[in-house]
């Protein structure tokens, strides 16, 4: 399928993003908006929005940082995301300017979302806030509750796609992530993949000792029970 892309800028407050859209040919199934990992969006982001779109959906990498905020150093990926990590209800404003810039730009009323360490994080975050997609999917996600969402009966299905030795998702965060969504009535599934450390899907990720490893077999798998999980939604 031969696909279309385009760069973007959107803004509010003041402040410009930069989004990537993909798009299929004819009407898309839905769009999907993808969620970055801590050192901002690139092309790790705009592969995933193209492989949407051959999929047959809108694929839309939106920002949470600002036009040119990217980090490559491990401290600077950390000050980029840690002013949001800690204010949920900041990041949950940006997350649903780019979902609203999303629909807009590629025609759909349908929405799903997917992310990536921090953006798998924020996709969660989506769904716990009551925005308006039908699904997310986190990889490799963080996935302490925010705080600021207790209570709130999560509407959107939710996929969690986890590495089971991840050291920044530990085996009791897991426990304590499915207690809470049990306790929303959530519908939810998590596809725990053993031998698997955090950012299995990032071919660049090689340092065990922090805890990052690529591991092409999770992330097979867990691209397949991606395509699966947006064919129950979507149809």
């Amino acid at each position: 399928m031969s696909i279309t892309t385009k760069s973007l800028e959107y803004e509010a407050g003041g402040q410009a993003y930069e989004g990537y859209l993909a798009m299929p040919e004819g009407t898309p199934k839905a769009v999907v908006v993808i969620a970055h990992a801590w050192d901002g969006q690139g092309e790790f982001d705009h592969k995933k929005a193209d492989m949407l779109a051959e999929w047959g959906y809108a694929g839309f990498a939106m920002d949470v940082y600002g036009v040119g905020k990217r980090g490559e150093t491990t401290e600077e990926c950390q000050a980029l995301m840690e002013p949001l990590a800690s204010n949920r209800s900041e990041l949950q404003n940006r997350l649903k300017l780019g979902l609203e810039t999303a629909k807009k730009e590629s025609g759909c009323d349908k929405a799903a979302a997917i992310g990536f360490c921090f953006g798998g994080l924020s996709v969660l975050d989506m769904a716990r806030a009551g925005m308006s997609v039908d699904g997310v999917a986190s990889f490799h996600g963080l996935l302490g509750a925010p705080g600021n969402t207790d209570g709130h009966k999560t509407k959107s299905k939710i996929l969690v796609l986890h590495g089971w030795d991840d050291p920044m998702a530990t085996p009791e965060d897991v426990m304590a992530f499915t207690k809470e969504m049990t306790d929303e009535g959530a519908d939810w599934q998590l596809h725990a993949y053993g031998d698997t450390m955090h950012a299995f899907t990032n071919p660049g990720a090689n340092d065990p000792s922090f805890g990052t490893v690529y591991n092409p077999v999770a992330e097979r798998r867990s691209i397949a029970s991606l395509k699966d999980f947006l064919g129950e939604l979507f149809g």
